[in-house]
C-alpha cells in the first residue's frame, strides 16, 4: 500500500525540515579541532559547544511535545524553523567561545522540535498499515543529511569554512519555515484536550510505553553515543579530519541503502524480527571497529551501524507512535529525550577510553551491549503483538 499523493506532498515538506535539523546537528563534530585552533581554545573547551547543543536538544523534547499539543504540530515546526536563524547566525559569527556555546545551545534547543513534531504528524495522519514505510522515508532523509553534513563539515574544516557550515542550514530553515505556512495543514489529532500531567500519567500507567522509552535510552547510547568516536578513532591513527569525515559519512549513505531494504521486508518480517536484526547489525559493525581502527574497520563499522540504525530505530519509532495514541506527542517527546539522553551518557562514559586511545575496547563494549538490546527488543515486541 502506497502513501496517497496529497499526503506524500506534505511528508516531503516534513522530510525537508528533518533534513535541515539533522544536517545542523551533525556539522560540529568533524570541525572541533579547526574551531579550537581558530578561536585559540582547547579541544575540551570547544567540545562544550557540542555538548551544550546535544543537552538542550534532549532536554527540550518534552517541552516541544507539550507545546505542540497546545498550539499544533505545524505551528511548532514553523516557529522553530524561523527562530533558529538567530542562534544559528550567532554561531556562525561567534567572536569567541562563549558566543559559540550560547549560539549552539539555543540552536539545539530549537531544532529539537522538528523531528519529534514530524513523527507525531506522521502518527496523526498516516495509517498504521503504511506508517513504518513513511517513517523509514523520514529516517532515510535524516541519513542523507547525516552523510552530507559529516562530509561537508570535514571539507569545511579542511578549508577553514566552519562558519559557513553553521550559517547554511539555518538560512535554508528560515526559508522553509515561511513556505510551510502555506503548504502544510494542521492534522486532526487523537489525543484530545488532556493536560500535560494527564498525558504523562497516561504514559506512565502503560508498561509498554515505558519500555519503548527505556529501549530508546539504551539505543541512543549504543548508536549515537558510540558512533561519535568513529571519526576520532581514525584521526588517532593519523588520518585527517576531511578523510575521517568522508569515511564516517558512509554511515549516512549506508543507512539510506538499508532503509530501502527495510521498506521491502518490513511487511513480511514484523517488528520483532527487525529489532533482532538491528541488534545483530549493530554488534557486527562495532565488532569490526573493535578489530581494527583503520579505513577498512571503521568503514565496515559505519556501514553496519547504519543498518542497525535503519532496522532498529524505525521499528522503535513506529512502536512509539502506536503504543499510546491518546498521548502520542508525549510518548514521542519522551522517546526522543531518552534517545539523546542515552547518547550523551554514553558519550561521556566512553570519553576516558577515547582519551587513552582505547578505541578497540570502546567499540567492543558497544558490540556487547548491542546484541542483547536487539534480543530484548525483539522478545518484547513479540509479546506486545500477541497481547
Amino acid at each position: 500500500m502506497e502513501v496517497p499523493g496529497d499526503l506524500e506532498g506534505r511528508l516531503r515538506l516534513l522530510r525537508a525540515a528533518a533534513f535541515l535539523s539533522t544536517f545542523d546537528r551533525f556539522t560540529i563534530a568533524p570541525m572541533l579541532l579547526t574551531i579550537a585552533a581558530d578561536l585559540d581554545v582547547s579541544l575540551a573547551e570547544v567540545a562544550v559547544a557540542a555538548s551544550a547543543y546535544y543537552l538542550l536538544y534532549g532536554l527540550m523534547q518534552p517541552v516541544w511535545g507539550a507545546l505542540s499539543d497546545r498550539i499544533g504540530r505545524v505551528n511548532v515546526i514553523r516557529l522553530t524553523l524561523v527562530a533558529v536563524l538567530v542562534p544559528g547566525l550567532l554561531s556562525a559569527l561567534a567572536p569567541n567561545l562563549a558566543a559559540l556555546v550560547v549560539g549552539r545551545a539555543l540552536a539545539g534547543g530549537l531544532f529539537a522540535a522538528i523531528i519529534p513534531a514530524s513523527l507525531v504528524y506522521i502518527g496523526d495522519t498516516v495509517p498504521i498499515s503504511i506508517r513504518q514505510k513513511a517513517l523509514a522515508d523520514q529516517l532515510a532523509t535524516s541519513a542523507v543529511a547525516t552523510a552530507l553534513a559529516t562530509m561537508a563539515a570535514g571539507v569545511a574544516a579542511y578549508l577553514g569554512l566552519w562558519r559557513l557550515a553553521f550559517a547554511a542550514p539555518v538560512l535554508a530553515s528560515a526559508a522553509l519555515g515561511l513556505l510551510l505556512a502555506r503548504r502544510l495543514p494542521e492534522p486532526e489529532r487523537e489525543d484530545g484536550d488532556a493536560g500535560l500531567f494527564a498525558r504523562l500519567g497516561s504514559v506512565v500507567r502503560k508498561p509498554w510505553a515505558v519500555l519503548v522509552v527505556l529501549l530508546a535510552l539504551i539505543e541512543g547510547g549504543v548508536i549515537l553515543g558510540f558512533l561519535t568516536y568513529l571519526a576520532p578513532a581514525l584521526e588517532d591513527q593519523g588520518y585527517s579530519a576531511a578523510a575521517s569525515g568522508l569515511v564516517v559519512g558512509l554511515y549516512g549513505i549506508a543507512t539510506l541503502g538499508w532503509t530501502r531494504l527495510l521498506k521491502k521486508v518490513s511487511d513480511r518480517a514484523g517488528g520483532s524480527v527487525l529489532l533482532v536484526a538491528g541488534g545483530a547489525l549493530l554488534a557486527a559493525g562495532y565488532a569490526a571497529g573493535a578489530v581494527g581502527q583503520n579505513l577498512i574497520g571503521v568503514s565496515l563499522a559505519a556501514v553496519f551501524v547504519g543498518g542497525g540504525f535503519a532496522f532498529m530505530h524505525s521499528t522503535l519509532q513506529t512502536w512509539a507512535t502506536e503504543v499510546a495514541p491518546e498521548a502520542r506527542a508525549t510518548v514521542i517527546s519522551l522517546f526522543a529525550a531518552a534517545l539523546f539522553t542515552g547518547s550523551g551518557l554514553a558519550t561521556s562514559a566512553a570519553a576516558p577510553l577515547a582519551e587513552d586511545g582505547s578505541f578497540g575496547l570502546l567499540f567492543a563494549l558497544a558490540a556487547l551491549i548491542a546484541l542483547p538490546l536487539g534480543l530484548l527488543g525483539g522478545l518484547a515486541r513479540r509479546r506486545y503483538d500477541r497481547k
